[in-house]
């Protein structure tokens, strides 16, 4: 069997990895073999806080919305409710935005929903 050669190939595949750690410190951006593991590392946590981050601004949306209900006299618990009762489909996302932005259209919506 004949002999096979790998040079451009690995060199291919180093020169991949250490294109994605540029900025990292120390000898994580230029030795492959801590560029490797770095990236393991800095990837595995790049998809865990993509699913972390949505669950901390659904958590600062409600707040949000709970303390501008909190003013109105409302548990947040019963404007859920009631808004899902009147079949009023506006995400938390959306009245976190109105309770920053536009106050007064929040309280409109909290009228119509009591």
């Amino acid at each position: 069997m004949a002999r096979v050669k790998r040079g451009t190939q690995a060199s291919k595949r180093r020169k991949s990895a250490l294109k994605h750690t540029k900025g990292f410190r120390w000898g994580r951006k230029s030795k492959f073999k801590e560029a490797k593991q770095a990236l393991m590392h800095a990837w595995t946590y790049a998809f865990r806080d993509r699913k972390s981050k949505k669950r901390f601004f659904r958590g600062l949306w409600q707040s949000r919305i709970g303390s501008f209900c909190q003013n109105q006299e409302l548990s947040y618990s019963s404007f859920i409710s009631k808004m899902k009762k009147n079949n009023v489909e506006l995400d938390r996302k959306i009245l976190s935005q109105l309770s920053e932005d536009h106050p007064e259209v929040l309280e409109e919506i909290i009228k119509t929903v009591k």
